[in-house]
């Protein structure tokens, strides 16, 4: 069962965030994308960096990289929209992206929250991205926020 929306009470301080979003099923994920930007401004992040890709399965590499590199992120969220078709494929992007994401969290003690969503049709999509009632980029944005006090409180 879905649950609605809440407001956040985490503060972002001083924390920047990086948001690697895929570009397959834009209208899904733009309104993700959206929705997660005005959490995190809401909360007053210092930074957020917003990287597009083409698709879901690109999106541990531009994370990887975003890791690895000389940035400090308090959280990195992907947001993605795979919707299923008639061969297995989406499961296996599914699955890949999913055990990267959660490899690189593990490697690199930075929570990565992984709303790279794998739906049965586009009546999922609606629900779950275009509305603010269950927007799961809010979510994952919330998320980030949360992760992001537990994080500084270690």
């Amino acid at each position: 069962m879905l649950k609605a929306v809440r407001k956040s009470k985490a503060r972002a301080g001083e924390d920047s965030f990086a948001i690697v979003a895929s570009r397959y099923n834009v209208r899904y994920v733009d309104s993700m994308l959206n929705a997660a930007v005005d959490q995190l401004k809401a909360a007053g992040a210092k930074e957020i960096k917003i990287l597009r890709v083409p698709g879901a399965f690109e999106i541990p590499a531009v994370a990887a990289k975003l890791l690895k590199g000389d940035y400090s992120f308090a959280a990195v969220i992907c947001l993605g929209v795979i919707i299923r078709g008639q061969t297995g494929h989406a499961q296996q992007i599914g699955d890949a992206v999913s055990a990267s994401l959660a490899q690189l969290q593990v490697q690199h003690a930075v929570p990565v929250i992984h709303e790279v969503l794998l739906l049965e049709n586009e009546e999922q999509a609606n629900v779950r991205c275009l509305g603010d009632r269950h927007n799961r980029g809010a979510e994952a944005a919330r998320a980030a926020l949360e992760m992001a006090e537990v994080m500084r409180g270690l």
